[in-house]
């Protein structure tokens, strides 16, 4: 019986939910259809080991250092990283404009950098990175990009041969390695062998501008997903998959919309107009009767001032103590005019509490012809300047500087500022 091996993080927590996370000892290859898709994916993985403080090699045939450093950022600070410089005498052919980051203080980068004096030469990179790995104890963590670089390099025999000699050794030494290939640079017949030794192998695909990841193969995996295209975007260093929430048992990405919007006071109507979509686009999206495309859902993150990943969780898991003055957005409240009341929610859009805080600023000599909202919930206001004549059943009261209000179920029919003074007005609204 094979031993069970140890699981670890890819760093995209839905690929670790469908995949049952990576195994020590999985060769996973990224069938990359645009040649930009996979470096997402490999960045998530280094920075998921980082976090574990496991050794990666980085294996670099496509990339300058430079280039690379810069594309890796932070990540580049590491000192368990290594970045093997397969780039410089391969496709760099020893130019003095790639020679000229070794002549700088290269040790200000934090991880080591070791160049391949022979990269053409297949032997000469594998015992390169087989040395590194021998400095190092435990399972080390693999990065190769890319397979299309070495082949341009060597032939696609003596790739084939490279990957069918190095995958095997890489499992029984308890790595795990990604390996990326642009697909439509190889061969179908170049693809499958390749294919018949990783233990995990994933096509990236993109059309008409929607990213979508397919799982062709995963030993040792029971999966129902194999072969379906799950479509997925990356923002802000984040990847995030459409249908995440349907299937995680997490909050239908519709209804979350909705509760945005009416909490920003923004109409179905205007909504649509802003993202460029019909009416009842927006009404299909929030009932639940269609997806929106990649680029709506972007749009609607933008004018709603929320991360695109609010629309897929019910409510954020971090616990908030300071809000910053720039993080207030303006809201418009129901049936009043944009220029009666200058309306501000004072914590950020996604944040879910059993409150929620408003600054309401009423102009000189304005009247409010119904209340702030439609609401049975308590609510609480604190007037900080200015005066306020409330309207309430048959009775008219009158707020100045450090009054305080308490509704419960009663519903003013009129707010008025008699003064020559804005009023300011703190409101407190419970959910």
């Amino acid at each position: 019986m094979e031993k069970k091996r140890q699981k670890i993080s890819s760093g995209v927590r839905y690929l670790n939910r469908i995949l049952d996370r990576l195994h020590i000892g999985d060769n996973v290859i990224w069938y990359d259809d645009a040649g930009s898709l996979a470096p997402e994916f490999c960045l998530k993985f280094l920075e998921s080991s980082q976090l574990e403080n496991k050794p990666t090699i980085y294996v670099s045939f496509d990339r300058s250092p430079k280039n690379l450093l810069d594309r890796l950022g932070k990540l580049s600070k590491n000192r368990l990283l290594t970045v093997l410089d397969c780039f410089t005498y391969g496709k760099g052919s020893g130019s003095e404009v790639f020679l000229e980051f070794y002549s700088k203080n290269i040790k200000r980068h934090g991880c080591s950098i070791i160049t391949v004096n022979n990269p053409r030469n297949s032997d000469v990179v594998i015992d390169a990175f087989y040395s590194i790995h021998e400095n190092y104890k435990g399972d080390v963590r693999f990065i190769f990009e890319s397979l299309t670089g070495m082949e341009q390099l060597w032939g696609e025999e003596a790739l084939v041969q490279f990957y069918s000699h190095a995958c095997p050794r890489l499992y029984e030494l308890n790595t795990i390695a990604y390996w990326v290939m642009e697909k439509n640079a190889h061969s179908s017949r170049t693809r499958a062998r390749i294919n018949q030794t990783a233990q995990i192998a994933i096509d990236l695909s993109v059309r008409r501008g929607i990213t979508s990841l397919t799982i062709l193969k995963a030993e040792n995996r029971d999966l129902n997903i194999l072969d379906k295209p799950l479509q997925y975007w990356s923002r802000d260093s984040e990847i995030c998959f459409e249908d995440e929430g349907q299937n995680l048992g997490h909050v239908s990405m519709g209804p979350r919309i909705k509760a945005l919007r009416t909490k920003r006071g923004i109409p179905q109507k205007k909504l649509a107009k802003l993202v460029g979509v019909t009416p009842s686009t927006i009404s299909q999206v929030e009932t639940g009767l269609i997806y929106p495309s990649i680029p709506a859902l972007l749009k609607m993150a933008e004018v709603l001032s929320v991360d695109m990943s609010s629309f897929f969780r019910e409510k954020k898991s971090e616990t908030r103590t300071v809000f910053r003055a720039d993080e207030a957005l303006g809201v418009r409240l129901h049936d009043l005019p944009d220029a009666s009341i200058d309306a501000k929610l004072l914590t950020p859009a996604d944040f879910d509490a059993k409150a929620e805080l408003f600054l309401m600023e009423i102009p000189a000599n304005r009247t409010l012809t119904s209340h702030f909202f439609i609401s049975k919930k308590e609510e609480f206001g604190y007037l900080i300047s200015g005066e306020l004549n409330v309207n309430i059943g048959n009775s008219i009261h009158t707020l100045r500087p450090g009054d305080s209000i308490y509704l419960a179920t009663d519903i003013p029919s009129q707010w008025k500022n008699p003064g020559q003074d804005t009023a300011l007005l703190l409101w407190v609204k419970l959910r």
